[in-house]
């Protein structure tokens, strides 16, 4: 059992959590995951380490409430116990030989890039930092992002924070204004990434993408994020979740993430009425 040690909510949606995981924080790297199940008969659901402290033997997660089981998750608070908390699992970012990086986080792709970006400070590069949300509401992690890169700028769809639009364009200007980026991170909505690896490769700058948003069990067994790279079928979980931007087909992807939406959508509803029934039985 895993206690919760801090919980705090980023916005209406995002909630940051830090665990005790002694054995996993001793091993934990930037672009690494853990599987939780909040209860034990609950859900396997892979989540992005955030931060984690060696010293403390703590782990940091940021997760959305839009599941079943991240909605369960957030009905715990501090002092309460996570039933299974196992990590680190997928392979970490390499962070060597580079001078001049570019990390972009779409939304919630901000958890992911906050600790990528730490990681690349801490090595010695200059980090620029581009992160983009829908509105002001859902901006999560500025001051944290701000500590780990020379230069942060936000943007907003609707220009409420930060510079109205993509960050495909923040991108673009940049490297237009003379910045010789040696790789691009992106990380956040596939349609996003997608877009960040057309621009790029016109740039010819290597870009690298976390494939997180697709895991579902973690371990390679359900093949839910199987995708092809170069391709060969590879699998995010066991062979990511960072890849090649230029060698993934993105339409392939999109199109089989989209098969799955009116189930979950379904089945989110019918967990839902479950959720409620259990909080007022509760009450």
């Amino acid at each position: 059992m895993y206690e919760i040690l801090e919980k705090r909510r980023l916005n209406a949606q995002t909630v940051f959590m830090t665990v005790y995981a002694p054995f996993v924080a001793k091993k934990a790297l930037a672009g690494q995951f853990i599987i939780f199940r909040a209860t034990a008969d609950g859900e396997r659901i892979p989540l992005t380490i955030a931060d984690y402290n060696r010293e403390k033997g703590t782990i940091s997660i940021i997760f959305q409430e839009i599941g079943y089981s991240t909605k369960l998750l957030g009905t715990l608070n501090v002092g309460d116990y996570i039933n299974d908390f196992v990590g680190p699992l997928g392979n970490p970012s390499e962070t060597k030989n580079i001078s001049k990086i570019a990390i972009i986080g779409g939304g919630l792709g901000c958890a992911i890039a906050y600790p990528q970006a730490k990681a690349f400070f801490n090595a010695g590069a200059e980090v620029d930092i581009i992160a983009g949300f829908r509105s002001k509401d859902m901006l999560i992690l500025e001051n944290e992002m701000k500590k780990v890169s020379n230069n942060l700028y936000i943007c907003t769809d609707d220009g409420s924070y930060g510079t109205k639009g993509l960050v495909t364009g923040v991108l673009e200007q940049l490297i237009n204004d003379g910045n010789k980026y040696d790789t691009v991170i992106a990380i956040g909505p596939l349609i996003m990434m997608k877009f960040v690896c057309l621009l790029t490769k016109k740039y010819d700058i290597k870009t690298i993408v976390s494939m997180n948003t697709i895991m579902i069990d973690g371990t390679g067994m359900c093949g839910g994020c199987r995708l092809t790279v170069d391709g060969k079928m590879k699998f995010a979980c066991v062979d990511g979740p960072d890849f090649d931007g230029h060698k993934i087909d993105f339409d392939e992807v999109i199109r089989r993430s989209n098969l799955y939406k009116p189930f979950e959508k379904d089945m989110l509803e019918k967990h839902e009425c479950n959720l409620l029934k259990g909080e007022i039985e509760n009450a």
